[in-house]
């Protein structure tokens, strides 16, 4: 299965297939509004202006299973994203990334992908002790763990990285970069 062959849900619910995106290198990411990584929206904004005259598409997928802290609805979070940070990039429905009702294009991402940790400082701390909480085991399975994980890939489809919430925003805007 190639992640070509996903349709996902538009704000508005049309079907968006995929496939639309062939030849764009992607930045797939889970958000919330009320998180403490939604200032990360500046960032994938202002990487978005720089780079998709390049190729680059970000799609944005709110998901509200992380602290209840995407708790609007489709339009209400598409409001205070492009009110507050101004974004411009593709913003779909309100998902699931994990559990029995996770969209299926995030299953994939996380069949796909190993969680390799929080890294280290202060958010990488309080990560880690938040998510033991919910989760004893997370460091041994590849689920999402949280709000603004981020899934990059190529012009070809395929899987390159994945970056936790606690990764330098520099080091994503390096990586897309480098696959561009």
């Amino acid at each position: 299965m190639s992640i070509y062959d996903f349709k996902i849900t538009a704000q508005d619910g049309s079907e968006v297939s995929l496939a639309d995106y062939k030849g764009k290198v992607l930045l797939i990411v889970n958000t919330a509004t009320e998180c403490g990584f939604t200032p990360q929206y500046e960032d994938l904004q202002n990487i978005y202006d720089e780079c998709q005259k390049d190729g680059l598409e970000i799609l944005d997928f709110p998901c509200n299973q992380f602290g209840n802290q995407a708790s609007g609805n489709d339009e209400e979070i598409h409001a205070f994203c492009t009110g507050r940070f101004g974004i411009t990039f593709p913003q779909f429905a309100k998902i699931d990334v994990n559990g029995e009702n996770a969209t299926p294009l995030y299953r994939w991402l996380v069949e796909n992908s190993e969680f390799e940790g929080f890294g280290i400082g202060p958010m990488a701390v309080l990560l880690n002790g938040v998510v033991k909480k919910l989760d004893k085991d997370f460091k041994k399975n590849s689920s999402i763990k949280w709000n603004f994980t981020k899934f990059l890939i190529d012009c070809e489809g395929n899987l390159i990285a994945r970056f936790e919430p606690t990764a330098s925003m520099k080091s994503v805007k390096e990586r897309i970069k480098a696959v561009l």
